[in-house]
């Protein structure tokens, strides 16, 4: 008997997670431990000043839970603030360029973060052990000195193609990041260097000693708080006092045989299910496998949720997301039959011909139990900002917002960003048979949709469904990473359609996750990243 499997996009915080499963712990435990090493081994894609959704299910409880902890614009924001700073959105639509990116690098570019909150309130609620415990592998991770990866010099190094700020300029943006990031001439450490943060270290120690509440309330936040006053940041000791995280049922339904649940808005999970609703139309199978065909009818699908995204999906606090209508099978079936009529759905942008980066993480959990735990947490595209003696950097969620008022996506006090990220289980009857999820930006719900199609329609196992080459069409394009054949994409051209093809192998968010036949698990962790899948 094992006890359990852990997939997750770094070694280390996924040998953390293995290590609480070999020790007894659950996956509640195993996750959050993992997810706290992922902000000290991979900094620039998560950490505590971040955002997330995390879903369980423990069937031992009777608990199938999602918490939503997405970044909240600050109360001091305005609708109006940037409307005449507005430059064009990136061309897949999940971002907006602003004169001198005072939305994507520096203090306005940062929302009320939630991830630190969420982590505490899942092992408070599910988790067996206590929370010095959970925090302790992160504090030895950033005691013992992290070794810069090939990924995370990737971002570093890789231009930026958005017109948003490069990945050196975030690092350098404060004594800390200049001193922890960056060779003593003045060049971005490489990799196999050491960083040393014990700023960091010493962060950790007090929130594992005194709680994830000094963070929003105590000596932590009364740090944050000055600082950001002292460089005209929108975040203030209000806006951290009054966070809260948003706990929900999972969004659910059907496709084929199966169902799934994913997470309600502002996360991506609406546009997972309605993709799934039109693409249960069509026998995928039949059709094959990456054909010109199956790319063709798949990314219609996915112009179909991305327009609707556009139009009516944001924080549903402030806008009324019409979440039947979309991912209902009569919507669905209405799509399928313009994609089988030929007809291609346009996806509307401001201007632009950039996309987004993927700056997120992912950690997937199924214990002895059966308890099964799927998070995606990130920093958006990182800020740039550390607070001096903090050490960590805090999400960059502002970008995100539309600076036009009076959309679903615009700025509002105290209101959620959109998000694709979603958290996935899919279920064979009453079990679990596929836990999923992905970093990746505007992507991930592409990515992960993918996948789901690999396992469910195409019968490949795990590491098959999240190595096979991708695609995504979030704008009236089909992106295609390099794998895929140009004997295909001629097909599409020959359609009317542009291709636009990547110079990288992979791509097209970065899928991890856990696939569960007959009461054994097999784990795949995407090979674009450095990550592993651990059966313990």
């Amino acid at each position: 008997m094992t006890h359990g499997t852990i997939s997750a996009a770094q070694p280390e915080a996924a040998e953390a997670g293995a290590r609480v499963l070999m020790r007894g712990g659950n996956a509640v435990d195993a996750a959050i431990a993992c997810a706290l090493v992922q902000g000290v081994v991979d900094p620039q894609m998560t950490g505590v000043a971040g955002f997330g959704n995390l879903q369980v299910y423990m069937p031992s409880r009777g608990v199938h839970q999602c918490i939503d902890f997405h970044g909240k614009t600050p109360l001091a924001a305005t609708p109006e603030m940037w409307t005449h700073l507005l430059e064009g959105e990136t061309r897949d639509g999940f971002g907006f360029l602003l004169k001198g990116k005072v939305n994507d690098i520096g203090y306005q570019s940062v929302t009320t973060p939630g991830s630190l909150m969420a982590y505490a309130q899942a092992i408070e609620n599910w988790g067996s052990w206590d929370w010095a415990d959970i925090v302790a592998p992160a504090i030895a991770e950033c005691e013992r000195g992290v070794t810069v990866r090939p990924h995370m010099h990737f971002f570093w190094t890789t231009p930026d193609l958005m017109g948003r700020a490069q990945g050196h300029e975030r690092l350098a943006l404060t004594k800390t990041g200049r001193a922890v990031y960056f060779r003593s001439d003045g060049n971005v450490k490489q990799v196999g260097d050491r960083l040393d943060n014990p700023d960091l270290a010493a962060t950790l120690r007090r929130i594992a000693k005194h709680g994830a509440a000094d963070f929003y309330t105590g000596e932590i936040a009364a740090r944050i708080a000055e600082d950001f006053a002292a460089n005209g940041g929108l975040l203030s000791e209000r806006d951290l006092a009054e966070y809260r995280t948003t706990w929900s049922a999972p969004l659910r339904g059907s496709y084929r045989r199966w169902s799934y649940a994913t997470n309600q808005p502002p996360g991506g999970g609406v546009q997972l299910a309605e993709m799934l609703a039109i693409l249960e139309n069509f026998d995928l199978a039949a059709i094959g496998h990456n054909s010109a065909e199956y790319l063709r009818v798949v990314a219609e699908a996915m112009k179909h949720a991305t327009a609707d995204k556009d139009d009516h999906v944001g924080d549903p606090a402030f806008v009324d997301v019409p979440i039947e209508r979309l991912t209902g099978k009569a919507h669905g079936k209405a799509c399928a039959d313009q994609i089988r009529a030929g007809q291609k759905r346009h996806v509307t942008r401001y201007a632009g011909d950039r996309a987004e980066s993927p700056n997120t993480t992912h950690v997937a959990v199924v214990d002895e139990h059966g308890t099964c735990v799927t998070m995606t947490h990130s920093l958006g595209m990182p800020s740039g900002v550390i607070t001096d003696g903090l050490g960590f950097m805090y999400n960059g969620c502002m970008g995100v917002f539309d600076p036009r008022p009076g959309r679903a996506g615009s700025v509002q006090p105290g209101k959620s960003r959109f998000s694709s990220l979603c958290p996935t289980i899919v279920f064979d009857g009453e079990d679990p048979h596929v836990v999923l999820g992905a970093p990746g930006g505007t992507q991930i719900a592409m990515g992960v949709t993918t996948v789901v199609l690999n396992v469910l329609d195409h019968g490949m196992t795990m590491t098959e469904a999240v190595s096979a080459p991708r695609f995504s069409a979030t704008s009236d394009a089909i992106d295609v990473t390099n794998r895929i054949p140009r004997y295909v994409t001629e097909e599409l051209e020959a359609q009317g359609y542009e291709v636009i093809r990547s110079p990288f192998t992979y791509g097209i968010a970065a899928v991890h996750g856990i696939r569960i036949v007959d009461g054994k698990c097999d784990g795949g962790a995407d090979p674009g990243h450095d990550g592993v899948a651990l059966t313990v």
